[in-house]
């Protein structure tokens, strides 16, 4: 009877520590295989750095891939600037005149080739042959390069005389062949050199300058005749 107490309490006493030891060994189970509430909070903090996007350092220098995409932003702005200012400049301006002094006067017209007709003074002063183009100034410097205009048709000549006289003092101060006078008048030719013809004698003509000659006479506007 005491010998079956002293088993009963051995069996209670190995139990207990049978299922301690279980017990035991179970917690270290499931301390090894389960992470801990830290480690699991770590490793959710990598997992969440590695996904982040690098926030930009001021010392790393422009973002190279923005700096690309504004560069070519730019080029073409300055490719379709270029166009429109090289269509812009080019051919819209008018070329100005060459002319170094301009105006607008009464003319007659002349023939002097030392035939005495209408008034024909003789030979014209700077020596020179009458010829087509050549006019006559009461002050101009001769060999002046002289054109002029009247209704859209234009003549350029010379002075190669001086002239007219009288009517210079009236507001008359360029004498011009009879050819050119013919034109401007109507673009016709004169009926004969010493007479142009179509009932006019006198036209309202715009002058230009456009070079002074070295010959005799007075740079600057027409003077009457003799002043």
């Amino acid at each position: 009877m005491q010998q079956r107490a002293i088993n009963a309490i051995l069996t209670g006493v190995t139990g207990t520590a049978l299922a301690g030891m279980l017990v035991a060994g179970v917690a270290a189970a499931s301390d090894d295989s389960a992470p801990s509430e830290k480690q699991f909070l770590t490793n959710e903090a990598v997992a969440s750095q590695q996904h982040r996007v690098p926030e930009k350092n001021p010392a790393d220098g422009p973002d190279k891939s923005s700096d690309k995409g504004s560069a070519k932003g730019s080029e073409k702005s300055e490719s379709k600037g270029g166009s429109d200012s090289g269509s812009s400049d080019s051919g819209r301006e008018e070329k100005d005149s060459d002319a170094l002094l301009s105006g607008k006067t009464t003319a007659s017209y002349f023939w002097d080739d030392g035939s005495g007709v209408n008034g024909d003074t003789g030979d014209p002063a700077s020596g020179k042959p009458m010829q087509k183009g050549m006019f006559a100034s009461p002050s101009w410097p001769m060999m002046t390069k002289v054109k002029v205009s009247y209704k859209g048709r234009s003549i350029t000549g010379f002075v190669g005389d001086r002239g007219p006289g009288k009517p210079s003092h009236r507001g008359v101060m360029l004498d011009l062949d009879t050819y050119t006078f013919r034109y401007l008048l109507d673009g016709e030719k004169p009926n004969s050199k010493y007479n142009a013809g179509g009932g006019e004698g006198h036209l309202k003509i715009k002058w230009e300058v456009l070079d002074w000659g070295s010959g005799a006479g007075k740079k600057g506007a027409p003077k009457p005749f003799g002043s």
